[in-house]
């Protein structure tokens, strides 16, 4: 069926008059008309690039109630809002409603007046649901987040794909299937699984100029983050964390640190989510730190910063998330904290998932582990990896502006494609550098790899299996190697591939991040400058004068100076210069209880010391840690009160007497004074207790290790020697 003309006109005059837009983006329109003209729809389009237009555009002008299929309370909460405030009758149909209010959503769509009705696939699968959407007028279906249906794609959920029958059940109705993220291999799983191979297929460039991509390394990343959010303090912003945990750890920090932050995950209660969501959309608070597993499905266009505070678990995950930045086309910075621990927490996550889940999970986060540590441009890896070749580095990532070493290879590219043609074009990365590198394997020896020309002719350029795998990652981004649709991972020559073995010439590669060993900037940059050369990022005079100070005090008090105040502590001071009680008690290994008793002298000390230098102290980067009130700390602390067996604490939480003595003791370093004695007399007579006090009070320092050394024939446990130096500290030093 052909679109006539009056509708032609009425969806412009739609367009402009409710959401307010003269001219369509892209294939916004040629989306529109397809769906209107009844035909099968699959979209592929970057977040911000205006997706939700192409199924609510066609909803509003058609008859009866266009059904969108989303997986997102937040999502579908969000949409709702943003169209009943332009006078569109849309609802959605979810576990948060009453039964009042389910009612009345579907009176609406069964009278006709409902223009688009949200249904999460859970609930679209209730009998009581699929009864009375087949008693209705339905316009079509949108299928929003189509990835989900795909076990590739980065949220694969099992219930996406029962859609398709779903759908036939309620009626022969065309689909519009809609996804930010789609590699070649998902678009294809999309497509069988809704049975719309011959969908009308649009697909925008994933390429959003406007975004600065950028990676640091996972060190200082507290001090890293508040001094990035501070630089662009008043700026809306997303930080994701890993877990749970960490989301109300970094609200928490920001919040302290004077940014007006609020947590967000699937923990928290239905109406703290809404309000914390509401108070970011609404402008009450600038940064929202959210997990990434949850997803925030909002609609914010001037969000200016998106941060990865841990690794995501996929490429596509990490693209729609860092996609929230910048959708009104403006500013949009995605920075991500990169460790190799991250990656190897989400190892952790899938060991109990099924088999082939996990090998997916796996491969996917290998992806995520090359993106972060290859030296190419950032975005042209980001658009090979959804099958859009760019020609040239974009000169607005990191890797373009601060780029790590290059080198020329000629001859080592033609190995690695000679390789890739000898083993047949079956194999992945890891497979090609073994053959290259002679690493002899079970999987090398039964294809009989190790009988090829090319086995072990890597070794002759004295390079590693990581440069061989480095390499033929960086020439499949430049488009002399692809990625097999069919198989995830195994890798086939171009034609520019095939034209280079037989016209080579010198290409230029970059050195892959050693972030173990990158400097990192938290500010202070003279300093961070003499750290890396080799000296120390501390004011070296400073801590000449604090030592002296400590020496003095320690003297006065007839105690030993690590009492006062430990190395670590005192050079963070001479790093950090605090001048204040309160900050004085940030500093490690402080606390409020030792600023209290020993900070004065030290205080004056550092301010003066500011002063007579005309020291500008760069406050940004004096991070205040949350005060330690968690639960488990709190309840220790009031259990040692009531003298309670340290066994019976230990077991009421679940923590092994090692996990249980490390409580206690940053309990003890933040400054709380406890009182061990009721427990320590059951397990020490007093002599042995004496005698480990007094050589607290002679050691130079608290190591455990040297104290051990110290007792070596004398039978005391590491233990013992733990709990009386808590003693000692409490006593003395708090």
């Amino acid at each position: 069926m052909q679109v006539d003309q009056t509708v032609h006109v009425t969806i412009k005059e739609r367009l402009k008059e409710i959401f307010g837009y003269s001219q369509f983006r892209g294939d916004q329109e040629a989306i529109i008309h397809s769906i209107l003209a009844g035909r099968n729809t699959f979209v592929i389009m970057p977040t911000g690039a205006g997706k939700s237009l192409c199924y609510q555009l066609p909803a509003i002008v058609s008859e009866g109630t266009a059904i969108v299929i989303s997986p997102l309370i937040a999502l579908m909460k969000n949409q709702v809002d943003q169209l009943n405030a332009f006078g569109i009758n849309a609802q959605f149909l979810n576990s948060t409603l009453s039964k009042a209010e389910m009612n009345k959503v579907k009176k609406d769509t069964l009278n006709g007046t409902l223009k688009l009705l949200y249904i999460a696939p859970e609930s679209l699968t209730k009998e009581e649901n699929l009864d009375f959407l087949k008693k209705a007028t339905i316009s079509f279906v949108a299928i929003d987040e189509a990835h989900c249906i795909s076990e590739w794609g980065h949220d694969f959920r099992p219930e996406y794909r029962k859609i398709r029958g779903i759908v036939d059940d309620i009626g022969n109705l065309p689909v519009i299937a809609l996804t930010a993220t789609a590699t070649p291999k998902v678009q294809q799983d999309i497509q069988k699984n809704l049975q719309m191979e011959e969908a009308d297929l649009y697909k925008t460039s994933f390429n959003r100029k406007n975004l600065y991509y950028e990676i640091k390394p996972k060190v200082e990343a507290k001090k890293q983050l508040i001094k990035f959010v501070k630089q662009n303090k008043g700026k809306s912003g997303i930080i994701y964390c890993l877990s749970r945990k960490t989301v109300e750890e970094i609200a928490e920090l920001l919040s302290v640190n004077d940014v007006k932050a609020l947590p967000y995950h699937a923990g928290l209660d239905p109406q703290t989510r809404m309000h914390n969501q509401d108070a970011f959309l609404n402008e009450d608070v600038d940064v929202i730190c959210a997990t990434i597993a949850f997803g925030m499905g909002i609609d914010k266009p001037d969000v200016r910063f998106v941060i990865h505070y841990d690794a995501p678990k996929s490429l596509e995950g990490y693209y729609q998330e860092t996609g929230r930045s910048g959708r009104d086309g403006l500013e949009g910075n995605c920075i991500m904290f990169y460790s190799y621990d991250d990656i190897v927490k989400l190892e952790k996550f899938n060991k109990d998932k099924p088999v082939t889940e996990r090998d997916n999970a796996r491969h996917l986060l290998s992806e995520m582990v090359s993106y972060s540590n290859l030296g190419v441009c950032r975005r042209r890896q980001l658009l090979g990896y959804f099958g859009e070749f760019m020609k040239e580095d974009c000169g607005f990532c990191d890797n373009c502006m601060k780029p790590t070493e290059k080198f020329k290879v000629q001859h080592e590219v033609v190995l690695a494609l000679q390789t890739v043609l000898q083993t047949d074009q079956r194999f992945d990365v890891s497979h090609l550098s073994d053959v290259l590198t002679a690493t002899s394997n079970q999987y090398v020896t039964s294809y009989e790899h190790n009988r090829l020309d090319v086995y072990g002719k890597g070794r002759e350029f004295n390079e590693t299996a990581e440069f061989w795998c480095s390499l033929i990652k960086q020439i499949t981004i430049y488009g002399y190697l692809e990625k097999d649709v069919d198989n995830y991972g195994i890798l086939k020559l171009t034609q520019r591939g095939m034209n280079y073995i037989e016209d080579p010439y010198p290409i230029t590669l970059a050195k892959d991040h050693d972030y173990a060993h990158i400097a990192v900037d938290t500010g202070e940059d003279e300093k961070d400058a003499d750290a890396a050369s080799g000296g120390v990022a501390y004011d070296e005079e400073l801590l000449g004068l604090l030592k002296a100070l400590r020496k003095k005090v320690a003297r006065e008090k007839n105690l030993p100076p690590y009492v006062i105040f430990q190395d670590p502590s005192m050079e963070e001071m001479a790093t950090t210069y605090p001048t204040t009680r309160e900050e004085m008690a940030q500093i490690n290994g402080v606390g409020m209880g030792k600023v209290q008793k020993f900070g004065k002298q030290f205080i004056d000390l550092i301010t003066k010391y500011v002063e007579e230098n005309e020291i500008e102290t760069d406050k940004d980067v004096v991070v205040k840690s949350t005060v330690n009130k968690s639960k488990v700390k709190i309840y220790i602390i009031q259990q040692i009160d009531r003298k309670v067996d340290l066994d019976e604490i230990a077991e009421a939480k679940s923590l092994s007497m090692e996990d249980l003595m490390e409580e206690i003791e940053h309990i003890c370093y933040s400054g709380t004074r406890l009182n061990l004695d009721y427990y320590i007399n059951q397990v020490m007579d007093e002599d042995r207790q004496d005698e480990i006090f007094e050589y607290f009070m002679r050691a130079e320092t608290d190591n455990i290790a040297i104290a051990l050394r110290e007792f070596g024939g004398d039978d005391f446990t590491e233990q013992d020697l733990r709990l009386m130096r808590i003693k000692f500290l409490s006593e003395v030093a708090n």
